[in-house]
């Protein structure tokens, strides 16, 4: 499983937003810096996880992003979902109408399992636990 250049910098500056979390927003432009990102790029990667409300933008001076929750209750999952949608490696995993042998497929099974394994991973990881593992210190 490959993850996209999205999903890996929408978790990294969101792991920084969870860093900065309760100390007031983080600026566009050191958010881009810091995960040497142009801000353009940033802005097309923090849209849709401001639309989901995993983020929010604040306007004007000393304006940028925070996050839309505490860092506790942000999993891995929510980012996730936001840019690859679900984790199933086979669309009949999702949807036993998109395969004719969906009943009869030895390999199905595997895939399920494998979905369950990823989706598990991604729910049982806040963005605190990144924090945590990482050395940071603790947010609440």
């Amino acid at each position: 499983m490959k993850l996209s250049t999205r999903t890996r910098y929408g978790t990294r500056a969101m792991a920084e937003l969870a860093d900065a979390y309760g100390e007031g927003p983080v600026p566009v432009h050191t958010l881009a810096a810091n995960q040497n990102l142009s801000e353009k790029y940033l802005e097309q990667i923090m849209a849709p996880l401001k639309a989901a409300g995993l983020v929010k933008a604040v306007r004007g001076p000393g304006g940028g992003y925070v996050l839309g929750l505490p860092p506790s209750d942000i999993h891995l999952s929510d980012i996730y979902r936001v840019f690859e949608g679900s984790p199933a490696p086979v669309e009949c995993v999702d949807d036993p109408e998109s395969c004719p042998l969906y009943e009869d497929c030895p390999t199905r099974p595997f895939w399920g399992e494998l979905k369950e394994a990823i989706e598990g991973a991604l729910s049982r990881t806040t963005l605190q636990d990144l924090l945590d593992r990482w050395g940071k210190s603790e947010h609440h």
